[in-house]
């Protein structure tokens, strides 16, 4: 492949990566206003900032990237702003182990978590098998179920040594 031609696809590629983040942003923004949350430039730089694919950023992350757009942005309006998201239900709070708890934009798709237990990377993921995983009656003792939450742990590509063995690999 040209030079020319790989470029001209990689600056595609990006063009439409941010025209996909920036449609997610305005229809975000948009359910927002639809509820009547009021759209202070603090609360809009915070919900910028979780828009995309596999974010499960801590509020302190939330922070750094908010303070490019917004140097004055206190930590405290992050946790409220963030708070305030959770309970809306258009972000999840994400506890996948110790550490700070996360924060996932994804709060629309039904889906799990995959995480390192080196790094506490984490990604969605679908597995594929029981979609409709439920609990029966007799196993559930008086509790009323409100959501599944599946995590799966393993090592990242990035953190796994090369003889280290799987899941898959021990049995």
């Amino acid at each position: 492949m040209s030079q020319t031609l790989w470029r001209l696809k990689s600056w595609s590629y990006a063009a439409q990566q941010t025209s996909r983040r920036m449609r997610a942003i305005t229809e975000l923004i948009d359910r927002l206003r639809d509820r009547g949350w009021r759209l202070s430039a603090q609360r809009r730089v915070v919900a910028e900032v979780l828009v995309g694919e596999h974010v499960h950023l801590t509020a302190d992350d939330v922070r750094a990237r908010a303070q490019v757009a917004l140097p004055e942005i206190s930590l405290a309006t992050v946790y409220n702003t963030l708070n305030e998201l959770v309970a809306m239900g258009e972000v999840l709070q994400v506890a996948a182990g110790p550490g700070p708890k996360r924060y996932d934009p994804n709060s629309t798709t039904a889906h799990h978590h995959l995480v390192c237990v080196d790094c506490g990377a984490i990604r969605d993921v679908n597995p594929s098998g029981q979609s409709d995983l439920t609990l029966p009656q007799v196993e559930r003792h008086g509790f009323r179920l409100l959501d599944v939450n599946i995590v799966f742990r393993g090592v990242c590509p990035d953190c796994v040594p090369p003889d280290r063995p799987t899941v898959a690999q021990s049995d």
